[in-house]
């Protein structure tokens, strides 16, 4: 195992053994979570001071509940979160991951995330575990659109998005508490996670059920392990290499040694 744990860069031994095992792997798999974003300006969940749920009570105001009995309260929580999404922009590591795909040494990105910056990046192969903000479904009469045009206003005013077609409320097509997964999704990311040689766990604290059992279902079939997060996780101790660096500065340098030696 090889870990590097630097406040300021992250040892050329792990990016070596991280850039190594991508070029050696045929069925490499990348789980990414909220910490591939942050650095896109798009806040996490969990840590102190600028999480999230910091300020509320994510089993309250995130729930289906609160949507369906109060979504005033739910859009007027949301409403920052969607603005800082509708604008942000993939950066270094969703670029570095895109690439990885690219040159065929990619075939899937699991995503916690809502945001779509994979595919901004330029991803094909992306699972998006926990939804998307991409489109919007109405209540009523469950039509889907794209949540572009209006999105918009929504974030721009606060005006609560309504379906083209009947007014209906449009909810945006994320998991919220109390929620089942997508059973498609989840089907693919397990199905990924069992055949691949190679997981890559990037800015994920891998504390989010039943999303953080998947490496251990690669690992239970011989795949490696790579693990590039700011904090550890409960996996640091299978890992074939362990970053604790920002994956917005290490996935780079890996992609780095990856095609350049």
């Amino acid at each position: 195992m090889t870990e590097s744990a630097s406040p300021a860069l992250a040892s050329s031994a792990a990016i070596e053994d991280a850039a190594l095992l991508i070029r050696k792997a045929e069925r490499a798999v990348v789980l990414t979570g909220a910490g591939i974003s942050t650095p896109s300006g798009i806040p996490d969940f969990r840590s102190e001071g600028s999480g999230l749920w910091s300020h509320d009570e994510p089993m309250e105001v995130a729930s289906l509940n609160t949507f369906r009995t109060a979504p005033e309260r739910f859009f007027n929580w949301f409403q920052p979160l969607a603005a800082q999404i509708f604008n942000a922009r993939p950066n270094a590591a969703h670029i570095a991951l895109a690439e990885f795909e690219r040159a065929g040494l990619v075939r899937t990105i699991i995503t916690q995330n809502i945001d779509a910056l994979h595919q901004k990046a330029g991803s094909q192969s992306v699972v998006e575990i926990h939804g998307t903000l991409r489109t919007l479904s109405c209540t009523n009469c469950f039509r889907q659109f794209e949540s572009g045009a209006l999105l918009q206003p929504y974030v721009e005013t606060g005006k609560i998005p309504q379906c083209l077609n009947c007014n209906g409320i449009l909810k945006p097509d994320v998991i919220l508490f109390g929620e089942q997964l997508p059973q498609a999704a989840w089907y693919e990311a397990q199905r990924a996670a069992r055949q691949c040689d190679l997981m890559i766990v990037a800015g994920s604290s891998l504390e989010v059920l039943p999303v953080a059992r998947l490496p251990m279902q690669a690992l239970d079939r011989g795949a490696h392990l790579i693990i590039i997060n700011n904090t550890p996780t409960y996996l640091n101790v299978r890992a074939d290499v362990i970053i604790m660096d920002d994956v917005a500065t290490t996935l780079p340098k890996i992609s780095k040694r990856v095609f350049h030696g």
